[in-house]
């Protein structure tokens, strides 16, 4: 897999510093049940990676010290730690809102069946992928057979009350482009996924995320391959918008890796970009704990331009609000 880090460090990106810490996103390995193209951890069955239950006690504790509002659970899949269930009943009895990235897939493999109960049981909010309500778009991305396992993930959800009116259980999707082109319009899309996922499958779910693919890992090594990166690059940079600048993540997230390292975002994580305002190594959560953190300088290379351009893209979709969102 070809390396686009050294594509991307040196950068005119503009300077921004963290604000207040609102949620911990916590990789919890990079075992996976698929590996799709656009992962940009490279996770897969054969990766053996993950965060233990000693760090898993440090991250609950440097949450409890630090306020924080919110524990982001991603992998992999981070279900198929074997720590998974502990950290949730620990983190909701201590009051954090957990969110599960789930690639749906999961809640059907064996020794996972009661997964989806139990994540409705604690009350977690599910983030799940889904690229596509088009079965051949999706198995093109994820591997035969993906799109069906996911919608019967969904109808598994939502009999639990996941997506529905009123019932507290949220059900977001993630959507993201097959290609080097940034995602459309949000709010359009996710009226279109509406439709389209209730009038096909009968499946229902509270909103879309649309994020844009980062030119790192398997999706930045293929760029490269197909001699697209600088257009890739061109395109993100040349679909700028300043005005992102205030709601990138970075700002009041922390990303920490499986084994504990502390990152200004996951995609930094991925390409090892030690956190801002750090110039002697890595940093791990316990070198942290009563650190303030506010003020701090955020690292940054080009592919920051990632969540900048067009509406933005976020761990919580696009950052720009369009005219069909405002008046809804």
């Amino acid at each position: 897999m070809r390396d686009t880090f050294p594509l991307l460090v040196k950068t005119d990106f503009p300077a921004i510093r963290r604000r207040k810490l609102v949620t911990l996103q916590a990789n919890l390995g990079y075992r996976c049940n698929q590996s799709c193209l656009h992962c940009h951890v490279a996770a897969s069955p054969k990766r053996t990676e993950e965060m233990s239950w000693e760090t898993m006690s440090l991250l609950l504790d440097f949450a409890r010290r630090h306020s924080v509002q919110t524990l982001d659970l991603t992998g992999g899949a981070p279900e198929m730690n074997p720590n998974f269930r502990r950290l949730v009943s620990a983190a909701r009895t201590q009051g954090l809102r957990v969110i599960d990235r789930c690639n749906l897939t999961i809640l059907s493999e064996p020794g996972y069946q009661t997964l989806a109960d139990f994540l409705a049981e604690q009350n977690v909010e599910i983030v799940a992928s889904l690229p596509c309500y088009l079965e051949e778009n999706v198995d093109a991305q994820r591997g035969d057979g993906t799109f069906q396992a996911s919608i019967d993930g969904l109808r598994k959800l939502n009999a639990l009350g996941y997506g529905l009116p009123r019932s507290g259980r949220i059900l977001n999707l993630v959507y993201n482009p097959l290609g080097p082109s940034l995602p459309p319009d949000q709010s359009t899309l996710e009226l279109a996924y509406k439709d389209q996922l209730a009038s096909r499958y009968g499946i229902n779910f509270n909103q879309l995320f649309a994020l844009t693919n980062m030119p790192i890992q398997r999706f930045g090594s293929q760029l490269v391959s197909r001699n697209e990166f600088h257009d890739y690059m061109n395109l993100l940079k040349g679909s700028y918008q300043s005005t992102n600048l205030d709601d990138v993540m970075c700002r009041s997230l922390l990303s920490i890796s499986w084994q504990g390292q502390v990152f200004d975002c996951d995609f930094n994580q991925m390409l090892k970009l030690e956190l801002g305002g750090q110039e002697t190594g890595p940093v791990y959560l316990a070198d942290l704990v009563d650190a303030e953190l506010q003020g701090r300088p955020i690292r940054v290379a080009d592919h920051c331009y990632g969540c900048t351009a067009g509406q933005g893209s976020s761990c919580g979709g696009a950052l720009e609000q369009s005219e069909a969102a405002v008046m809804q």
